[in-house]
């Protein structure tokens, strides 16, 4: 992969399928149905894919992947090529819509244990263990909330979806040198603020 564009302010030249992708996507904006379609044929499956990853069940991500395109098509108006790449943005809207699935079915499932709880009485290690864990979780997550963007998106699909940092790379449309620095900087600050306490 190329590393064109890596250090300088204007965006990385990008391969030509993706700068193709780029026109289209300002196209939907203006209600171009035809170049919708084309970029659901060249996005369809690589979106379901990545949803796939994060939420591991083939018949939900076939419905998230179905929101996301429809998303696509009611929000084109938003993407701005000079930003990034129209795959990274989609991949974008695809990531947070399968986040936001797999929250809202956490949410059921720990209603669920609550009331479970409630109904019998756990030992006291098991309830502080758990207490533990979840404390532990809320601190990493306001620690890569307070990361800038560019270095918390690579560590997310990186660690939570587990993509290699080239796989990141490509995802993001981004050169591959450029996020193996943004990862190792991010980790960086995400232990220093770990380590900060709470």
């Amino acid at each position: 992969m190329s590393n064109t564009g890596q250090g300088g302010h204007g965006p990385a030249r990008r391969p030509s399928g993706d700068a193709r992708l780029d026109g289209l996507l300002t196209r939907v904006a203006t209600g171009d149905q035809a170049a919708f379609a084309d970029v659901y044929d060249a996005l369809v499956r690589p979106v379901k894919g990545l949803v796939c990853r994060v939420l591991r069940d083939e018949s939900q991500a076939e419905e998230v992947t179905q929101d996301v395109m429809v998303e696509v098509w009611r929000t084109a108006g938003r993407y701005r090529p000079e930003l990034g790449a129209a795959r990274a943005w989609v991949f974008t809207l695809a990531h947070r819509r399968a986040v936001d699935r797999v929250r809202h079915a956490q949410a059921g499932a720990s209603r669920e244990r609550r009331s479970a709880l409630l109904q019998e009485d756990p030992p006291f290690d098991q309830v502080s263990e758990a207490v533990e864990r979840r404390d532990e979780w809320r601190r990493v997550r306001r620690c890569l909330a307070a990361l800038e963007r560019h270095r918390r998106v690579p560590l997310v699909l990186a660690y939570y979806q587990g993509m290699t940092y080239l796989e990141v790379a490509d995802c993001l449309a981004t050169p591959a040198g450029t996020v193996k620095s943004r990862m190792r900087s991010g980790l960086r600050q995400l232990r220093e603020c770990l380590e900060a306490g709470p």
